[in-house]
């Protein structure tokens, strides 16, 4: 028969006695060297310790299934350890697995439960793996469980034991066990599998700083990352397994989080099956009984008071604000269920009305149901109890029900865990002094000051913005309201002197202006308004009012004043010159002239200004008979409004007409227009077309200047001159310009007009020339009225200057 301890070697993760091997125990490349045998040695002692730790724990599970037998059969220790060995040959397994089952048998805890799932997942007490050691998860589990219990106090050997007895199982190469502090730090208190020297670097992550295991912590929940480097978030070890898979884990019992298990493997890792996760748990929560440092109290009495709860009472009732001391309540899987109230202080109000006495001992959630709403006060309260970070709060609203109708109240609250219980501090916020904050608030933003002058007993009441307002400190005396005059610029005597008159006199309420000189030499612009306050007889009992700064509100008048001047001059101005500008327009060219009567041509023009006086343009026409014969036929327009663009049609009208006298063609008279508008004209650009008309043969020689070309009306059909090459005028200093000819007949019409009679903002030119060819075509009659239906059709709604030029051949 073999012994248990025999077995146990048979069946522990690293099983088997040591084999010297040379091959194994010294390095290939130091086969011959000192160093070389040195490392070796201790390579090999280390393996020897990890297999003795392993064996030692194995022990310590088959103990203790020896001790749960003799309180089941009453027998000896020899009879427990002959009756473990006959189950262990009438089941056909090893005595670890043996002792495991037994033991989860007896314990039922979360251990035993994670290795029941295993069991009806798998549907074999054996990893599913082929190359996973010869033991159980139970087996693992239990035999990590006895390393905590032997090193209670040794975080450090506890995270060995996990990497070694479950975790390298899993494929796992290494372990961090973080504790967590209430200001949200986390100090590694365990760790194995990481380089040497990292565990030194992560020695304390300080509060705020986001890692996966202060994941965990904040969200209390298992975190599973596949690559760490894809989730951004730095932790232990990252630069070695950067491709690496995490799982962080809270490590916490009853309900509070004491730390964080987080485990480390070198690959990618897929996602885990639930029981996976499960085992995860349990060992993070064999983690947490390591961790936990509050005094241990027995099951039977879960909510037995504490001595640190006894001095968190004392603490409560010295506090001016009410509080509240909360014990956990356990659930019967040992979770958290609720939270006993254990004191409520002296100064306590509940916001139902109820004595202390029935509130006093209750529990949480059955005093105030409404507690348990998303992200209410229980909430709250429990991510407290469970990460020790305090929780502070401005206006928050808290709902109760009375008579099944909730009603809510606004207070402060503070939540902090002191031990294992928990303080809570509300102060349930006064509608009286929540006015009155308010109105102090409102006083400082409006920079307004109150007073109330008892005139029976001469005594004045300031509020401390009133003092800010005269430059006084708060112990200075209050000026009466009598004495104001001496503290304000003689200039306002007379008004202030109306103002006292009518409060003091007459008992009536009354305002004044007035300029504050203060005692730091700085002047305020103040407002005082002020009301009589009359008693029972009604005589004058006293005074009250306020002041109020203005003087930020004085300046801005006194600069809206000057713009407002400046605004009226410059639109003096723009008026005196926008009249010049039209005075000088119709004095050169009159709206409606008389008609031109030439050889073999009659003229009529039609000249509609802008709308608006401020869009005075620079439209031009021109038609004159030269001493050669031939009849000058020109239309222009200025780009741009105002006196600089009528200036510049007077200056390019008579610069052509001085031009035309040389005899040039109307293709030169556009080029030396061209250069006067370059050089002599500033800034000046404009568009222009310009025809030579010869009565004795009836040709008319053209050319434009970026101008629309003439429209011929003959026959009842209107058609437009092409669009012949033509740059606009002032662009560039030499420009060459292309002339054409067209022989008119009798009865022929030509137009010759400015933009501002087609020109739309939501249609194109060539529509609106179509619109004009086709108001043309339909015209008959004499040429002032074709020119007069023109005008009275034009769709142009632009609002500027407009000029036609009808040329009716005889």
């Amino acid at each position: 028969m073999s012994t248990p301890d025999a077995q146990k070697h048979e069946d522990a993760p690293n099983p088997g006695p040591v084999v010297e091997d040379p091959s194994r125990n010294v390095l290939p490349h130091q086969t011959t060297t000192q160093l070389g045998r040195l490392v070796a040695t201790v390579e090999r002692l280390r393996r020897e310790v990890r297999e003795a730790q392993a064996a030692a724990d194995g022990r310590a599970l088959l103990e203790l299934a020896k001790g749960i037998l003799i309180g089941q059969l009453s027998c000896t220790p020899a009879a427990a350890a002959r009756q473990l060995d006959e189950l262990c040959r009438e089941t056909g397994t090893s005595p670890l697995e043996l002792a495991a089952d037994i033991v989860n048998q007896a314990a039922r805890d979360h251990v035993s439960e994670v290795a029941a799932e295993f069991v009806e997942r798998t549907g074999t007490l054996r990893p599913s793996r082929p190359s996973a050691p010869p033991t159980t998860m139970a087996v693992r589990l239990r035999t990590t469980e006895s390393a905590v219990l032997a090193a209670a106090d040794d975080t450090q050997a506890v995270a060995e034991s996990l990497l070694t007895n479950a975790l390298e199982p899993m494929g796992a190469v290494a372990v961090a066990v973080w504790a967590a502090a209430p200001d949200g730090s986390l100090t590694l208190t365990g760790h194995a599998g990481f380089p040497p020297g990292e565990a030194a670097r992560w020695r304390h992550v300080p509060p705020g700083v986001s890692t996966v295991a202060r994941l965990a912590l904040r969200d209390r929940r298992l975190v599973h990352l596949a690559r760490l480097a894809r989730a951004g978030l730095p932790s232990i070890g990252h630069l070695h397994w950067p491709d690496g898979g995490r799982m962080a884990v809270p490590a916490g019992t009853g309900g509070r989080i004491h730390g964080v298990l987080e485990i480390c493997w070198p690959k990618p890792l897929a996602p885990q099956p639930s029981r996976i996760e499960r085992q995860a748990e349990a060992l993070a929560e064999l983690c947490a009984r390591t961790m936990d440092a509050s005094p241990r109290h027995e099951p039977a009495a879960p909510e037995a008071v504490l001595p640190d709860v006894s001095e968190l009472i004392d603490l409560a009732e010295g506090l001016h604000d009410p509080a509240v001391v909360l014990t956990p309540v356990l659930g019967p899987e040992g979770g958290l269920a609720d939270f006993r109230i254990r004191h409520v202080s002296s100064r306590f109000v509940d916001p139902l009305g109820r004595p202390r006495g029935d509130v006093n001992g209750a529990l949480l959630l059955e005093a105030y149901p409404m507690a348990a709403g998303d992200s209410g006060l229980f909430d709250i309260i429990e991510r407290v109890h469970a990460t020790g970070e305090p929780f502070r709060a401005e206006r928050m609203s808290l709902t109760a029900l009375v008579d099944q109708i909730p009603l809510t109240s606004v207070a402060d609250i503070s939540v902090s865990r002191h031990g294992a219980a928990v303080l809570l501090i509300w102060r349930v916020e006064d509608e009286t002094a929540r006015l009155a904050d308010l109105l102090q608030h409102a006083q400082r933003l409006g920079r307004i000051g109150g007073f109330e002058e008892n005139l029976v007993t001469g005594e004045v009441t300031w509020n401390a913005q009133l003092y800010a307002l005269h430059g006084l400190p708060a112990t200075a005396q209050p000026v009466p309201l009598r004495e104001l005059p001496g503290y304000a610029h003689p200039d306002d005597s007379a008004a202030l002197g109306r103002f006292l008159r009518a409060v003091l006199r007459y008992r009536r309420p009354a305002s004044v202006n007035l300029r504050l000189r203060r005692a730091d030499g700085i002047t305020r612009h103040i407002r005082v308004v002020a009301e009589p306050v009359l008693d029972a007889d009604l005589r004058l009992h006293a005074v009250r009012g306020a002041y109020q700064d203005i003087s930020a509100q004085h300046w801005t008048e006194v600069a809206l004043a000057a713009t407002r001047d400046q605004l009226a001059h410059t639109e003096a101005e723009s008026a005196e010159r926008n009249r010049l500008a039209l005075q000088l327009q119709h004095a050169i060219m009159p709206p409606t002239p008389p008609a031109i009567e030439a050889p073999g041509l009659r003229v009529a023009v039609r000249y509609r200004p802008a709308e608006t006086e401020s869009l005075v343009g620079g439209d031009w026409y021109d038609t004159v008979v030269l001493p050669s014969g031939l009849i000058m036929l020109s239309v222009g327009d200025v780009a741009g409004h105002g006196i600089e663009a009528a200036t510049g049609m007077v200056v390019l009208r008579n610069a052509l007409r001085g031009l035309a006298v040389t005899g040039a063609g109307p293709a030169q008279l556009l080029s030396w227009l061209n250069t006067v508008t370059h050089h002599l004209a500033k800034h000046v650009t404009a568009t222009a077309v310009c025809g030579l008309f010869d009565p004795d043969t009836r040709v008319l020689r053209w050319a434009r200047a970026g101008h629309l070309p003439p429209v011929l009306v003959r026959g009842g059909e209107a058609q437009a001159f092409p669009l012949i090459e033509g740059l606009l005028l002032g662009a560039l200093p030499d420009v060459a310009y292309v002339e054409r000819e067209v022989r008119l007949e009798r009865d022929d019409t030509l137009l010759m007009f400015t933009d501002g009679l087609v020109e739309r903002r939501d249609s194109s030119v060539q529509d609106s020339l179509g619109h004009l060819m086709n108001a043309a075509a339909a015209g008959a009659g004499e040429l002032d009225g074709q020119l007069d239906r023109l005008l009275a059709e034009s769709r142009s709604d632009t609002d500027d200057d407009t000029c036609v030029i009808g040329i009716q051949v005889g």
